[in-house]
């Protein structure tokens, strides 16, 4: 059977990994902006896309991250945050994610004054009036800022906790890796643990494996965003596979923050025959230009993950999803019952 992108986007999927900033509609980029009088470095959509899509031609994170400078222009206000909530979860659940988990750091849109609750909420709205209209669940992560000092981390840590039970899933680490350790930011990841909240952290993407093994170890990190460097320490690799904690892999964005050099060289296959938990993601929707789907069609077509490998990296998505037991099993059942349909 052929796989294509279109066969890929009828099948059930998760997106772990995957940033509100970092996933705005062309459109909305525009309309918003017109609406707020913000300045983007261009107003045709072919040239805005080509300066937002900062994946397209970067090489390394820090040159990665410069499109979020545009997006975030027009994300300080709470109706610009509900609307690009909703549409990320429309855009994903028509192609067939059945739970997504949306991460941002609210510290990042407070430029026009906007309360941390407010954003939080704003965004919640957003993601709970999809669920309504579509076949999606949604869950979302408040991140940390690696490059903001850590008391701003406890800060957000303290607004998870707050926010439990009420759509806030879990706490991450987010931002630029080189020069700014996760151990800094271990009181706020003890607090969230503390408090019973599932923790994540981006690591070893632009970093070795000792930002993974801080990630785990200082902060206590349930799953790992990227871990494209895991390689490069088998005895932390084996670690990760006996504790089953799973990687959040993204890998469009991760060639082209040069955290993989190719996507045939990309480290998944290895993990995935090593017998790791691996979850295929988006991380950037917009930034990175890509879907689930697509992600997934370039596992095949690089990889060569045939459809039996795919519909199991499908599962260990859905076991990876910070839900709680009941729900997760649920779902679980429901997704594997429509996995034999393929």
């Amino acid at each position: 059977m052929e796989i294509t992108y279109d066969f890929l986007k009828q099948l059930p999927k998760t997106d772990l990994h995957v940033h509100l900033d970092g996933s705005v509609r062309t459109e909305t980029l525009l309309e918003l902006a017109a609406q707020q009088n913000v300045k983007l470095p261009a107003t045709d959509k072919k040239k805005l896309e080509k300066a937002v899509m900062s994946g397209k031609n970067c090489s390394n994170l820090g040159e990665y991250l410069q499109g979020f400078d545009i997006t975030l222009s027009v994300m300080q206000e709470p109706e610009a945050l509900y609307r690009i909530a909703y549409e990320l979860a429309e855009d994903a659940a028509k192609e067939n994610v059945w739970y997504m988990e949306v991460r941002y750091s609210p510290i990042l849109h407070t430029e026009k004054g906007m309360k941390l609750t407010e954003i939080v909420d704003s965004v919640l709205n957003g993601l709970r009036d999809a669920e309504k209209k579509y076949r999606i669940k949604t869950g979302v992560i408040i991140c940390g800022m690696r490059s903001v000092n850590p008391e701003t981390s406890l800060t957000l840590a303290k607004l998870a906790v707050a926010f439990k039970n009420q759509g806030v899933v879990a706490f991450d680490l987010a931002g630029q890796e080189e020069s700014y350790p996760a151990k800094h930011h271990k009181e706020a990841f003890y607090l969230t643990r503390n408090n019973n909240i599932n923790t994540t952290a981006h690591a070893g993407e632009a970093y070795g494996a000792e930002s993974i093994h801080q990630a785990i170890h200082y902060c206590g990190a349930h799953r790992i965003g990227h871990g494209t460097r895991l390689m490069e320490d088998g005895d932390l690799l084996n670690y990760v596979n006996d504790h089953r904690i799973p990687l959040e892999i993204c890998l469009l964005s991760n060639v082209q923050t040069g955290a993989a050099k190719a996507l045939e060289t990309h480290p998944l296959r290895f993990y995935y025959d090593y017998g790791l938990r691996v979850c295929v993601c988006t991380d950037n929707r917009l930034i990175s230009d890509t879907t689930v789907t697509n992600e997934y069609l370039l596992a095949h077509k690089h990889l060569g993950f045939q459809l039996d490998e795919i519909k199991e990296m499908i599962l260990d998505g859905f076991k990876s999803a910070f839900l709680p037991n009941r729900q997760k099993s649920s779902m679980l059942r429901a997704v594997t019952e429509e996995l034999k349909k393929f």
